[in-house]
């Protein structure tokens, strides 16, 4: 039987031609949705993670009131921009009253500066500057303030970036937000659609499993980032309330941010003692209670983390914080959620196949051979 090579030649190029044409079609479609897609894929990824983080609330809601998907999904919308909005939108009033006022003293030359005191000279490293240009403000304002025009000048150029950025982010998350009310509304048919594309790309056995862990993973950050960071600056807001001390909303949103960015809150709290000390009206007992409460309010995240950062979830805790912290070195605020939801899945993948069954029953036969071999020996 003869084989006609010319002819097998033929078939498998154009075999081979079809393939590299469906392959460069597929490829330009994904190339193509992916730019067109690109520039809301910031808003929707903050979309995925406020609705798989917001959820079970949404779920609680609708059983305990009774009210439709769309009914609790608005509810909580509406709830999460007032409970932002307003007391972003007091803040920034606020602010900039102050800075109103601040520049009509300055034009009308009401603004004076008290004499510094003596032990300004005594704080470490800074107090002989700061002595010195405490009395220069104190002496002559009007030209010590024509001195730092250029100093005044940039800082604030990056006031004004600063306060338009913030303004654009609060726009951005409301937007997310909106978009996340949306995904839960929706929630059963997208739970759905997510289980089938896991299954379709780990397969039926292990699809719903990491689809668990990455909802599961992205609700404990949620808690255990996020949301530890939100109780300790409450705590700590509330303590600045309590001593007196300027703009004590204002360091609370420092607290919230820094603890997003995994920074220790001493570093507002320590300051805070101070304050306590040096400038406070409170007597030494009331000073030591408020330091006392101050210090315990500064290590709350090193006793509530491990309490709720991975809780629910089978990957240990330190893949967890680990990914997060990766993942916001690499990528920002979104990084501490996409970094421990791969590191996690990863890890399953990895763990899953070292405890492969047939690895398994693979190393069981091996060392069930190897101990007859000994006996028979």
């Amino acid at each position: 039987m003869s084989i006609d090579v010319d002819a097998v030649r033929k078939f498998l190029s154009r075999d081979f031609m079809d393939f590299c044409i469906r392959l460069g079609l597929i490829v330009a479609v994904v190339v193509a949705c992916e730019r067109i897609f690109a520039p809301f894929i910031p808003i929707m990824l903050w979309g995925v993670i406020l609705a798989v983080s917001l959820y079970p609330v949404f779920l609680s809601l609708c059983q305990r009131t009774g009210f439709s998907a769309g009914r609790a999904a608005t509810l909580i919308v509406v709830l999460g921009i007032l409970l932002l909005g307003v007391p972003s939108v007091m803040l920034g009033s606020s602010f900039a009253t102050h800075v109103f006022d601040v520049v009509g003293n300055f034009d009308v030359n009401t603004f004076t500066v008290e004499a510094p005191d003596a032990s300004v000279k005594e704080w470490p490293i800074v107090g002989e500057k700061a002595y010195a240009a405490w009395s220069a403000a104190y002496t002559d304002l009007p030209a010590f303030i024509e001195g730092l025009q250029p100093q005044l000048g940039s800082f604030s150029k990056s006031a004004l970036r600063a306060a338009a950025s913030t303004a654009g982010t609060l726009l951005f998350f409301f937007g997310a937000l909106i978009i996340a009310g949306i995904m839960m509304a929706y929630g059963e048919s997208g739970t759905a659609a997510m289980g089938r594309i896991f299954s379709r790309m780990v397969g039926d056995q292990k699809g719903p499993a990491m689809h668990t862990i990455t909802t599961l993973t992205v609700r404990s950050v949620a808690m255990g980032v996020v949301g530890v960071a939100f109780i300790q600056a409450l705590l700590l807001g509330v303590g600045f309330m309590l001593a007196g001390i300027p703009a004590a909303g204002l360091l609370a949103l420092v607290v919230l941010v820094i603890g997003i960015l995994q920074l220790p809150a001493l570093l507002v709290s320590i300051p805070a003692i101070a304050f306590v000390w040096g400038m406070g009206d409170g007597g030494t007992v009331v000073n030591i209670a408020l330091t006392i409460y101050f210090v315990i309010a500064g290590f709350a995240d090193n006793v509530l983390k491990p309490m709720l950062l991975g809780r629910g979830v089978s990957v240990p805790m330190p893949v967890v914080l680990l990914g997060a912290l990766g993942g916001m070195m690499g990528a920002g605020i979104v990084g501490l959620f996409v970094g421990a939801v791969v590191l996690s899945v990863g890890y399953e993948l990895f763990m899953g196949w070292v405890d492969d069954e047939s690895l398994v029953a693979v190393a069981s036969e091996g060392e069930a051979t190897g101990t007859s071999d000994g006996a028979a020996d």
